[in-house]
C-alpha cells in the first residue's frame, strides 16, 4: 500500500470529521459558484438572482453532504435545519463583523493588503466556527 493511500485512509476515517467538512465545503462551493456563474453568464439573470440561487444550492448540498457523510446524523430533519441556518447565519454575521474590525487595524496606504487579510481572515473563522456548529450544534447525537 502506498503512503498516500495510507494518509487518506486515516484522513478519511469516521473519526475524522473536519477532513470531511472540508471536503464536502469544496464540493459545494464549486457546485454553487459554478451554478452562479452559469445562471449570470449563461442565462443572462441579475447578480442577485444568481447568488441566491447559487448559494442557496450550496447551502442545500452542504446540509445534506455533511449530514450523512460528514457527522453520519441520525438527527431529526425539523430540527437540524433550522439549527443549520442559525449557524450559517451566526458565523456569516461574525465572520463579517471580525474582518469588518480588522479592516480598522490596517493603514490606509495597504488597502489591497488589509482587504484581503480581511476576506482570509473572515473565510477562516467562518470554516472554523461553521464546523463547530455543525458539529456541536446541528448535528449533535446525544
Amino acid at each position: 500500500m502506498s503512503s498516500l493511500s495510507v494518509i487518506m485512509e486515516n484522513y478519511l476515517k469516521r473519526t475524522n470529521t473536519f477532513f470531511r467538512f472540508l471536503l464536502v465545503g469544496v464540493l459545494n462551493t464549486l457546485i454553487g459558484l459554478s451554478i452562479m456563474l452559469f445562471l449570470l453568464n449563461a442565462a443572462e439573470m441579475s447578480y442577485w438572482i444568481s447568488t441566491f440561487i447559487g448559494n442557496g444550492v450550496g447551502a442545500l448540498i452542504s446540509y445534506l453532504l455533511n449530514r450523512s457523510f460528514t457527522f453520519q446524523s441520525k438527527a431529526k430533519w425539523n430540527s437540524t435545519i433550522p439549527r443549520f441556518i442559525i449557524v450559517i447565519l451566526s458565523c456569516y454575521i461574525l465572520s463579517y463583523t471580525v474582518s469588518h474590525m480588522a479592516l480598522r487595524i490596517f493603514e490606509e496606504d495597504h488597502i489591497l493588503l488589509k482587504e484581503n487579510f480581511a476576506v482570509i481572515l473572515g473565510a477562516g473563522l467562518y470554516t472554523l466556527l461553521n464546523y463547530l456548529g455543525q458539529r456541536l450544534y446541528v448535528f449533535k447525537t446525544i
